[in-house]
């Protein structure tokens, strides 16, 4: 896994499911300084996963890629201070 970049999401809004295209990845919570621990998960065979802290349902879509997501804007990019 070391050779390729982990996406991480964020739901600020409170969606209660997010699609998206990967089965690694990691979970913030909402957008800093309102983040949890950021936490990765993996789906391994299943394709639903829920966040242990924020409980946001993340689900497997295997016609998004990347960073993409339903509902849009849930990406989260880290940006230095």
């Amino acid at each position: 896994m070391a050779d390729h970049k982990i996406p991480h999401f964020q739901n600020d809004a409170g969606h209660a499911a997010i699609e998206i295209g990967v089965k690694e990845f990691m979970c913030v919570g909402a957008n800093p300084p309102f983040d949890h621990p950021h936490v990765f998960l993996d789906m391994g065979a299943d394709s639903e996963k829920v966040c242990p802290y924020c409980s946001t349902l993340f689900t497997y879509t295997p016609a998004l890629h990347g960073d993409d997501t339903v509902p849009a804007g849930c990406s989260w990019v880290y940006q230095a201070a």
